[in-house]
């Protein structure tokens, strides 16, 4: 499709109603917001990781309420079932049938929280419902609702009963984005807020899920130049070739960047990909998807690290 100037303002205003709801949640995590905002625009899914009592969970489920859409919260735990999430085949005694129940898995967005708590047969359940937004149950295949988006959390630091997350499944998730701690007049703000009431339960949605699927079609629209496509293909191979790292970019991360590139870009009111928008969403794209070498991480050097050093180092086209 063509897009217009109007198509991609319009992308801009509805981002920024959805960023400013969730900021009214969450204080002083303006890109954090706007990176969750992009990734929903991009049809990708979101993981958030951090420490304890940093927000994780009210970003998801400030997301969530900003836009009129069914939502489930899954909370992953060891016991968790792949059939919790997928549905199950149930006999009805009445009509002598197979029943379909869905499970949590089918709503527009989805918040699991503490997604490494739950064993990696659950977790694998998640493969397809990502990848094809669709499940198969007893050899039929249901379609999810679209949208669809999977916003997890995980907690990087208590690794008691907790299964880290295997790289098909990191793979799935086109951005990863941490929380930090909010700055002092951020966190006082927030004390002056939450103490009174809960901003959350007054949330109310900016948008619907029919302005979502047409703002996704735009973005999709989104102009990238030959040059931007094989800056971002350089960038993958320069991931794949180094000695630092174990594992890099797949092709599926490639793929995934020039769309969270295109969101990014139309986010910001334009409807063509710059370098720039490549190069600011190459971190949250890529660095999960990273392993470092044996050799690197006993050196101290991090995937966040050897990535900016490929980010400085592969040249930027430039416009002739």
């Amino acid at each position: 499709m063509n897009v217009q100037a109007g198509d991609v303002g319009a992308v801009a205003r509805v981002a920024t109603r959805i960023r400013e709801s969730i900021e009214q949640v969450i204080e002083g995590k303006t890109d954090v917001a706007r990176t969750a905002v992009t990734v929903l625009l991009a049809q990708g899914h979101l993981l958030i990781e951090d420490v304890p009592g940093v927000g994780k969970t009210m970003l998801s489920k400030a997301l969530a309420r900003s836009v009129d859409a069914t939502v489930r919260r899954i909370q992953f735990t060891p016991d968790l079932l792949p059939s919790d999430l997928t549905g199950v085949s149930v006999f009805n005694q009445e009509s002598r049938q197979f029943e379909f129940r869905p499970g949590g898995i089918f709503a527009n967005i989805v918040v699991g929280d503490e997604i490494n708590r739950a064993s990696p047969k659950t977790q694998s359940a998640l493969l397809e419902c990502m990848e094809e937004h669709q499940v198969t149950v007893d050899g039929q295949t249901w379609q999810l609702e679209s949208p669809f988006m999977v916003v997890a959390t995980q907690n990087p630091i208590e690794m008691e009963g907790t299964y880290a997350l295997p790289e098909a499944q990191r793979d799935r998730f086109m951005a990863k984005v941490s929380m930090g701690y909010p700055p002092a007049a951020a966190e006082i703000a927030m004390l002056a807020s939450h103490t009174r009431s809960n901003p959350l339960e007054e949330l109310e949605p900016v948008t619907d899920t029919a302005e979502i699927a047409k703002l996704i079609q735009i973005v999709s629209g989104v102009h990238a130049a030959d040059a931007v496509l094989r800056y971002v293909v350089s960038l993958a191979e320069a991931t794949r070739a180094t000695p630092a790292l174990m594992l890099g970019a797949s092709p599926r991360a490639s793929l995934q960047l020039v769309r969270a590139a295109k969101a990014h870009a139309a986010v910001h009111g334009r409807d063509y990909v710059l370098p720039d928008d490549v190069q600011l969403m190459a971190r949250p794209v890529l660095t999960h998807r990273l392993m470092p070498s044996v050799e690197a991480s006993m050196s101290g050097h991090s995937a966040h690290q050897i990535l900016d050093s490929i980010l400085a180092s592969v040249p930027v086209p430039t416009p002739h």
